[in-house]
């Protein structure tokens, strides 16, 4: 059975810039679990179309910050792994917070049961920059 989560992606006054669903296949994941199932779901949703701008949680490496998203230099497939990578090392160092039903997560390993109405926020503070 999979478990529908709902993300989001806020500013501090709490408007809603970008919301997506995400299917997880555990009802009791962890906060790196959480960023790691959105991150690949980006990726994949990118590389398989290739438009002009990826619109991620981390900014892809040889892209430039724009209003519609990241604008890559040259159209390609985007590395997953390395996007993982980047967005965990970014959370452990403050570059956004995780909200999880309006509570801030504080650790990666952080437990999250999963019912019909989650919601998970991210509020970014800073460009990320990664793969």
């Amino acid at each position: 059975m999979a478990y529908t989560l709902t993300i989001k992606d806020e500013t501090f006054p709490g408007k809603v810039l970008h919301q997506m669903e995400l299917a997880l296949q555990n009802e009791l994941v962890t906060v790196e679990d959480i960023i790691e199932a959105r991150v690949n779901k980006e990726v994949e949703e990118y590389n398989k179309k290739l438009p002009q701008y990826y619109n991620g949680l981390v900014q892809p490496t040889d892209s430039e910050a724009m209003l519609n998203g990241y604008k890559l230099k040259e159209r390609k497939k985007i590395d997953p792994e390395k996007q993982v990578y980047v967005a965990l090392d970014a959370f452990l160092n403050n570059g956004y917070f995780v909200l999880v039903d309006n509570k801030q997560s504080e650790s990666l390993d952080e437990e999250v049961l999963l019912n019909g109405s989650t919601t998970v926020s991210f509020l970014k503070l800073t460009p990320l920059v990664g793969g």
